[in-house]
């Protein structure tokens, strides 16, 4: 069964979240993904089967929460996550972020240290809107996202484009984490697939690089695409946030 969370940004957050030790484990998904996703629920199930606590929810505009899509960006997503680990978890958590969920796991861990155990990132996307999205538009793409405030791409992920507006790269420029310090004093893991077309490996290097952290590792997997959902790929991903936990229990 869902469980709602009403946000003091007046967003209606859904939710699972199971009991069990801490650090729990806080699952935050990827742009226009939801709680539903094969690595979301699988992750639950592993946490439950470890007596670890766990918590999926669903961005605003995502899945069963509130608000449109088109209405959102970084910010209030990554707000919504904040709310959401504030309210629903207690002690410090283990980030496991997917894609933007990993830029929104950087976010958290610079806003509120204290409450990070770790952080294990999957193909993590951070600054996407503005070095893979920006970056890549045409001249045409972006003449019309200044005369129209959208632009509409192809996405192999849905059936519907990806409506890509005008405050999503704005807000995007307002909270990106590969520009300024970024200081994790909690474990990092990162997992990244060679065969990932969304997110480059230099992406993946170059968060490694950037990234202040004493102990932190990245894991190539030759062949792994951008879902990272194979057995093999969500092994290694229990593996990682099974580090985490034991360097925090250390």
């Amino acid at each position: 069964m869902v469980d709602f969370l009403q946000t003091d940004s007046g967003r209606r957050i859904a939710y699972h979240r199971s009991a069990g030790a801490g650090p729990g484990v806080v699952f935050l998904g990827g742009f226009k993904s939801d709680m539903e996703g094969t690595k979301a629920v699988h992750l639950e199930a592993w946490a439950r089967a470890n007596g670890r606590a766990f918590l999926r929810f669903d961005y605003s505009g995502h899945g069963q929460s509130s608000g449109a899509f088109e209405d959102g960006a970084i910010g209030d997503w990554a707000t919504d996550a904040k709310a959401a680990i504030a309210g629903l978890t207690d002690g410090p958590q283990v980030l496991v972020g997917s894609s933007m969920g990993g830029w929104i796991a950087c976010l958290v861990a610079r806003d509120m240290p204290q409450r990070v155990a770790g952080l294990v990132g999957i193909a993590a996307a951070p600054d996407f809107t503005e070095d893979s999205m920006w970056a890549g538009f045409s001249d045409a793409q972006k003449a019309a996202l200044s005369d129209t405030g959208r632009v509409e791409l192809p996405s192999e992920y849905a059936d519907s484009p990806y409506v890509i507006t005008r405050r999503l790269i704005e807000d995007g420029r307002e909270n990106l984490v590969l520009r300024t310090p970024l200081a994790v004093s909690r474990p990092v893991r990162l997992l990244q697939g060679t065969a990932d077309v969304d997110v480059d490996v230099s992406v993946a290097l170059r968060l490694l690089d950037h990234i202040d952290a004493a102990d932190a590792r990245l894991t190539l997997v030759k062949g792994a695409d951008h879902r990272f959902s194979s057995p093999e790929c969500l092994s290694l991903i229990e593996t990682a946030i099974a580090e985490v936990i034991a360097a925090t229990d250390a």
